[in-house]
């Protein structure tokens, strides 16, 4: 093993050792906690890690890697990339992180940014629909049954309040989904119950660089610490960080909030595209 190569299996040995010893309440034990409470994984599946090259794709990737070792059961796993067009440094960077990590992993090639660019409403939203399209063909390709996607606690209790507070709704990121147009396939988030600060804490423990922004709109934006990117859900992240100083919990009551919905308090509510409203089964008391 050349002096380079050792270098790189050092540092994936310690990367291992920190999610079994320093972070495994935090981050391994929250992992698993999400895939036994909703049941996210099965006897024979075959799980498509998708990985962006991001912080949190990246740990998922490892602590997919971590569980797979304790095989309590069969299941299978492919490290599955999808370049929607990175430009050359942030290619680089994701495969080389990838080999620091030792995550096999399968690239496949689109031209999403390109796809999007020219759009000037909403390329944001068309190009995670056109990368979940793509991810689940390709992952239906190695023959893979689900995709694992690495939202974590923070992104579900952003997008809860981003619903009610520029949607007029109130819905959450669902911890596992069945696929609407491939059939079969399944998207799972084993990260539900990670909370952001513990990823970012393990990404500096460690001394990782990993992708942080690098669509074709925030190009000078390619590494964790660098750039400012203000959007929605970036004033929602502020707006949680204000409310927990007047109340700590103020995050674990938003998550509980989609848990504990009492429908009769709820004026309307839609299942499956149906409104209801609660006059359908409200009776005069005289």
């Amino acid at each position: 093993m050349d002096g380079q190569n050792q270098q790189h299996s050092t540092l994936n040995e310690d990367v291992e050792k920190s999610i079994r010893k320093k972070f495994h309440k935090k981050l391994f034990s929250r992992f698993a906690k999400a895939i036994n409470e909703y049941r996210l994984l099965e006897e024979g599946d075959h799980v498509a890690v998708c990985i962006s090259g991001g912080k949190d794709s990246m740990l998922m990737a490892k602590l997919f890697q971590e569980l797979k070792k304790h095989n309590k059961f069969d299941f299978r796993l492919s490290f599955l990339v999808m370049d929607p067009g990175y430009n050359k440094a942030n290619r680089e960077a994701l495969e080389n992180n990838a080999r620091l990590l030792n995550i096999p992993i399968t690239i496949f090639e689109t031209q999403i940014f390109d796809a999007v660019y020219e759009i000037e409403k909403s390329p944001c939203y068309l190009c995670a629909r056109m990368r979940r399209g793509y991810l689940y063909n390709n992952a239906r390709k190695l023959g893979c049954n689900k995709i694992a996607l690495g939202h974590h606690y923070d992104d579900v209790i952003e997008t809860i309040l981003m619903g009610m507070l520029y949607g007029a709704q109130i819905q959450t990121m669902m911890p596992k989904l069945h696929s609407t147009n491939f059939e079969g396939m399944e998207l799972i988030r084993p990260m539900y119950f990670i909370r952001e600060e513990d990823i970012i804490h393990w990404m500096d423990y460690n001394c990782l660089k990993f992708l942080q922004c690098a669509c074709r709109f925030t190009d000078n934006c390619n590494t964790c610490g660098d750039g400012v990117i203000t959007s929605k859900r970036e004033e929602i992240k502020n707006l949680i960080r204000n409310l927990r100083k007047i109340n700590p919990y103020i995050e674990g009551n938003i998550f509980k909030s989609v848990e504990n919905i009492n429908l009769n308090t709820i004026i309307a509510y839609k299942e499956n595209g149906v409104k209801h409203s609660f006059l359908d089964n409200y009776k005069s008391r005289d």
